[in-house]
């Protein structure tokens, strides 16, 4: 029986619950002939990988530092990836076609969705990295008041700023000095490296709503502790993780998963796998 593969890509890659999410829903969708992968591929070696493919590659899944690398290797990409210059997934169609899509966005609201967020008058966004862009273009069609951008420096407000522009957002930045103000919107989304909000879960307050940390380890963050603590809704990088691993999964094999449990279990499982 041939087998129909698929992968992520990236570096470091070692650490990516990719393989992990994406072996579930195949397990769940009956699809025993498909294998998926990793591979530790840089900004250098990505073309060479993605020309020696053969017609047994259903597509790909890539992380960074290659979303943006790989966009010139392909034959065409989604309204949403162009949005914000970046493709996490390739598929491969049968005419021989290489299609680059973003399921970040679309995962990270239908991690929303799935707890009741569909709507928010105001949001905030720690960080102005690569996610953070990606944040912006969620809140393009979820949020309908001001985005207020809490950065590190000038140089990162005018980022966001210009993001801002081109999706459409109204965009305010601050200093990073005044993050713990951003803990009193309605959703506030976390891009930043481990640690970094650590120094504001003292400044969760007393009636929070909407926290999104896309971090999955460490998990908890002392900011999503806090903020669970005192009740406020939360989520974290595995919902990001699981919503946009389905969607790819859809594209890649025509097929729905079914409930998300159990991708979701199988993400748990590797974590605690590693601590």
């Amino acid at each position: 029986m041939s087998r129909i593969r698929a992968a992520v890509l990236g570096s470091p890659i070692e650490h990516s619950l990719s393989p992990v999410l994406h072996r579930a829903a195949y397990r769940e969708l009956g699809l025993d002939d498909w294998s998926y992968d990793r591979f530790e591929i840089d900004e250098a070696a990505l073309p060479a990988f993605v020309a020696g493919l053969g017609p047994e590659w259903a597509g790909l899944s890539l992380t960074m530092p290659l979303k943006r690398a790989v966009i010139p290797l392909l034959d065409g990409i989604s309204d949403t990836a162009a949005s914000v210059e970046a493709v996490n997934t390739v598929v491969f169609t049968e005419d021989g076609r290489r299609l680059g899509d973003n399921t970040d966005v679309p995962g990270l609201i239908a991690a929303l969705h799935a707890r009741g967020v569909e709507k928010v008058p105001a949001a905030a966004i720690l960080g102005a990295g690569a996610t953070a862009s990606s944040a912006l273009a969620a809140l393009a069609r979820i949020c309908t008041g001001e985005v207020t951008a809490y950065v590190r420096s000038a140089a990162r407000a005018d980022e966001m700023r210009q993001w801002g522009e081109r999706l459409g957002v109204d965009v305010r930045t601050a200093a990073w000095s005044d993050a713990a103000r951003a803990l009193e919107a309605p959703l506030v989304i976390a891009t930043t490296p481990a640690g970094a909000t650590d120094e504001l879960a003292a400044a969760v307050p007393d009636a929070p709503g909407t926290l999104f940390d896309v971090l999955y380890d460490p998990w908890p963050t002392a900011l999503a502790a806090a903020w669970s603590g005192r009740d406020g809704t939360l989520l974290g990088g595995l919902d990001l993780l699981v919503h946009q691993a389905v969607l790819q999964v859809e594209q890649m094999t025509g097929r729905t998963p079914g409930p998300l449990a159990a991708m979701r279990a199988a993400g748990e499982a590797a974590l605690r796998a590693r601590h």
